[in-house]
């Protein structure tokens, strides 16, 4: 049988099947329909340094090919999470990396700090793009900024990995994937939610209590995958920096495209709301994939698009 694991810098998954941050909260909730040691990677919703009630509803509301959200990172904060949340992640199985937020760069690296503490955790990922709050996240869209976020955040990530979540609503993210590698990003998580927004024509009023949010879900895949593509082959690959890769993965054949391109792993989330089994059915499908080409590893597809040339 093929070989299904890859790098995440030091921390080894058994295969390239992660989920994405904000979609199935902190494990616990996906345990009933997914069989959570089965994943190469698990990634939790968004812990800030204080509680967060998020923003008013309406908060979600389905788009053609996908969906528009803006939860405004609700969560319980990072002292109850490593009271009531952290045992559930240990014992999930896979590699666990909790996504951090924050409205300053002391929020981000106070979080850190405390989860570098932790026990059981693979690392954690900095959520610098989140499109839908109103109060920072500011330094996803500019590179000076990330780099001294990540710079920050470098010295007290210890034990584990260090991921940042790159934002799609840039003019360049070559300049924002390099700016976190400079500051000391072991790995790129690609892309986050597009900002969007939805008007109700009988109301005239946008559908969501924030105006904007976050789309997600198959519409954007193609937009990723471009981006992937280009980070891997303008900065990633020279580097040695792995790629997850996210935005629209529903099946199997999503996961090998995006891995074509430069994706070492990737992340499902939006496609968990309508099919909470579906990294199941990926990974098989990429064993399979491997299986009928005869490779005996599935580093083997990483960037291996054969690019057009005149």
């Amino acid at each position: 049988m093929p070989d299904l694991s890859v790098q995440i810098g030091r921390v080894r998954l058994k295969n390239p099947v992660m989920t994405a941050s904000g979609t199935c909260g902190f494990g616990r909730e996906y345990a009933p329909y997914l069989d959570m040691s089965m994943l190469g990677g698990f990634t939790t919703k968004s812990v800030t340094l204080r509680p967060r009630k998020g923003n008013p509803p309406q908060r979600i509301v389905e788009t053609p090919g996908g969906m528009l959200n803006a939860i405004g990172l609700a969560n319980v904060g990072i002292d109850e999470f490593m009271k009531s949340k952290l045992p559930d992640c240990q014992t999930l199985g896979p590699a666990v990396f909790v996504n951090v937020a924050g409205e300053s760069i002391e929020d981000y690296v106070e979080v850190c700090r405390i989860l570098d503490t932790a026990d059981g955790l693979a690392g954690v990922e900095l959520n610098v793009s989140c499109p839908n709050v109103k109060d920072g996240l500011t330094f996803g869209t500019d590179a000076v900024l990330l780099k001294e976020l990540v710079a920050a955040v470098r010295p007290v990530v210890k034990r584990g990995v260090l991921l940042v979540k790159l934002s799609p609503n840039v003019t360049d993210i070559c300049s924002t994937a390099r700016a976190a590698i400079a500051g000391g990003a072991d790995a790129l998580s690609m892309i986050n939610t597009f900002l969007g927004m939805k008007i109700d024509i009988r109301t005239q009023r946008p559908v969501l209590a924030n105006m904007t949010g976050g789309v997600s879900g198959p519409a954007i895949k193609p937009m990723a995958v471009q981006m992937i593509h280009r980070v891997y082959r303008d900065v990633t690959r020279a580097a040695g920096v792995p790629i997850i890769g996210m935005g629209g993965v529903r099946c199997w054949q999503d996961a090998v495209e995006f891995m074509l391109a430069g994706a070492t792993a990737v992340a499902v989330g939006t496609a968990l709301f309508a099919h909470p089994d579906a990294p199941m059915g990926i990974v098989r499908g990429i064993e399979d994939y491997l299986i009928q080409r005869g490779l005996g590893s599935v580093n083997e597809i990483i960037g291996a698009v054969h690019e057009v040339r005149d």
